[in-house]
């Protein structure tokens, strides 16, 4: 080789090499670059199963603002936390070694949904709970992120037959000191791989490798190697066909899928959830009120008994009745505020808010909700239209009537075919019968023997520092290397496959239990809520009697107190009544509306959105499609 030439050469390889160096680093991303390719892709794949799936595609995100709620009421109203890291990622000092410092940086534009007011509790409505919790919760963030991961997993899964490429480069410097001369060079090589794997079984892949080996204590003597390969590798039996090979991809769009089935599900559990606990708090509300109005009648009682028994008409054991009727008051009066606090700060850790935060629950949603069941708890004086009926006269008892049922009291056999039309859970478990099914399949495939075809070709040679002085290799049809195998393992021992392909065919009769079982759930469920709707108004409409019963009750047990034929008592028992009476009313109008949240959720028909906010089931569809 000419010095000329060794010199071309050494020129062309480096120039290889620093384009493919080149090509290397420009190829090579950030890691915020990579967070954000790796958000698109999987934003595009739930965009696209939600479509799928739901027939819409909703807004989907599992960033968050470093701005939500929670965060404002910790640093608004100043709430105790030991650490900064009680406000959030946003708050962390990143360490030196942290890759990606964009993540960190604060965002504006976050949860506005209602202002927290300076030097005043924060008050919001029953919808904007909804929305509060959807953006604060941390159970629901987890659900979202839990279908953002299986997207990535199926991103993984289709990168198994998409085009694979691969650059290596290296550069060896090394000296030879053993022989009767010192021998120093270089080499540098650099190689590209490619692979893929097709839907059939069949796995192509080659590489390209070129060396530039220089010796320096030769008067720069160099040589350049090129090595090209290929093989290709075609099972012909077992794991082939594309059913057997493409499984854990249709898995992992089936997994994307059922995802997106138990986020919608789990959004309207999630969404009755608040509403319960919102409207549970009210009660709560409602029965501090109801105390207190208790605690005053009492001390008033107490008052007017002291009077009485001054004036000689009441003995003191009827005073010391009052007293303690009264002390017992007191104590349910300052119980009802306690059970108040408990029952508001389970409710923040339900929306992902600071326990200790200053928040309050608009009371008007009770009143709200109170002309909302009018129509069910409408109760008439039937007094003036009393009639005296014999003792001995026959008693018809009245079943529970469908006259007065609200809307959703719907005929059992249409509100389960709603419910088995529309739950997402159902699907999931119809899917997971499939899913088994294919796995038999799978596990069957497993069981036969195993015929591969593999092909090899190679052409070329690579270089080392000893190889300096040699002449350029090339690459050459015609002088390359080709090899043929052709292998085949017997299908004579297959115990662990055929436990495996058993253990399939019961895991598949499983799924179609499982299934059943959760069908037959789901009609109990929808038949217990319409039990609920009945039971409640019914109880909606007696306690409202009560209410009217009991009130009248202490108005003349009062008046015959005070005309001396009355005892002290009857007036005690008369105030207590009421109470319970109130208690037990209040208690019925949230429950019935509790119980129809709870049937449209049983039944899939509560749709709720990205926001956490419902759009409830219209049962006048029914009709217009009868």
């Amino acid at each position: 080789m000419t010095k000329k030439t060794s010199s071309t050469l050494k020129s062309t390889c480096l120039a290889v090499i620093a384009v493919s160096t080149v090509f290397g680093l420009t190829g090579c991303k950030s890691p915020q670059e990579h967070r954000q390719e790796a958000n698109d892709v999987a934003y595009d794949i739930i965009k696209d199963k939600q479509v799928d799936t739901l027939g819409k595609a909703e807004p989907f995100t599992i960033e968050r603002p470093s701005d939500v709620l929670r965060r404002r009421l910790i640093t608004d109203q100043d709430l105790l936390h030991a650490t900064d890291l009680y406000l959030g990622p946003w708050a962390i000092e990143p360490i030196e070694q942290w890759p990606d410092p964009n993540y960190l940086e604060p965002t504006i534009a976050g949860d506005n949904i209602v202002d927290v007011p300076e030097g005043k509790p924060l008050q919001f409505t029953l919808f904007e709970a909804l929305q509060i919790g959807a953006a604060n919760s941390f159970r629901y963030q987890s659900e979202k992120e839990d279908i953002f991961s299986t997207a990535l997993d199926l991103d993984l899964e289709r990168n198994e037959f998409r085009n694979i490429f691969n650059q290596a480069l290296e550069s060896n410097i090394s000296t030879d000191s053993s022989g009767s001369r010192t021998v120093s060079g270089t080499t540098n090589s650099s190689v590209t791989d490619f692979s893929r794997q097709l839907k059939n079984g069949a796995t192509f892949t080659s590489n390209l490798a070129v060396d530039l080996a220089n010796l320096i204590t030769l008067g720069g003597a160099s040589s350049l190697g090129l090595r090209a390969d290929a093989s290709v590798s075609v099972p012909l039996m077992r794991g082939s066909g594309e059913f057997i090979v493409t499984e854990p991809l249709t898995q992992a769009e089936r997994n994307v899928m059922y995802s997106i089935y138990n986020f919608e599900r789990f959004k309207k559990t999630f969404a009755v959830d608040i509403a319960t606990e919102y409207l549970g708090v009210l009660r709560q509300l409602d029965r501090i009120k109801n105390a207190e109005e208790n605690y005053r009648r009492l001390i008033m009682s107490v008052r007017r008994a002291r009077r009485l028994a001054d004036a000689g008409q009441l003995t003191e054991i009827q005073v010391d009745q009052a007293v303690q009727d009264e002390l017992r008051a007191r104590e349910n009066w300052i119980a009802a505020q306690q059970s108040y606090e408990r029952a508001i700060d389970n409710f923040k850790i339900l929306l992902g808010l600071p326990t200790d935060a200053e928040i309050e629950l608009d009371r008007d949603e009770l009143d709200r909700l109170v002309r909302m069941t009018e129509g069910v708890a409408q109760v008439e004086d039937d007094e003036e239209d009393y009639e005296p009926v014999p003792a001995d006269a026959p008693i018809n008892l009245p079943p529970p009537s469908r006259e007065d049922a609200g809307p959703y009291e719907l005929d059992p056999y249409i509100a389960q075919k709603l419910a088995i039309e529309n739950r997402k859970d159902l699907e999931v478990a119809r899917g997971a019968v499939y899913d088994e099914q294919r796995s038999v399949a799978v596990a069957a495939d497993g069981l036969r023997g195993e015929l591969t075809l593999l092909g090899e070709a190679a052409s070329g040679s690579r270089r080392s520092v000893g190889t300096a002085a040699s002449d350029d290799a090339q690459i050459r049809a015609d002088k390359a290397f080709y090899s043929a195998l052709l292998t085949m393992d017997l299908p004579v021992e297959r115990t662990a496959e055929r436990n495996q392909y058993r253990n399939s065919l019961i895991q598949f009769e499983s799924a179609i239990r499982d299934l059943g079982s959760l069908t037959d759930s789901v009609k109990l469920d929808v038949r217990n809520r319409l039990r609920d709707l009945l039971t409640t108004r019914e109880t909606l409409q007696i306690q409202a009697r009560a209410v009217m019963v009991a009130e009248k009750r202490v108005e003349s047990t009062n008046l015959f107190l005070q005309a001396g034929r009355a005892e002290i008592r009857d007036v005690l028992e008369a105030q207590s009544s009421l109470l319970n009476a109130q208690n037990a009313l209040t208690s019925a109008i949230i429950n019935y509306r509790i119980a129809e949240l709870e049937l449209q959720r049983d039944m899939g028909l509560l749709d709720v959105d990205s926001q956490g906010l419902w759009t409830e089931f219209d049962p006048e569809t029914l009709k217009n499609e009868q």
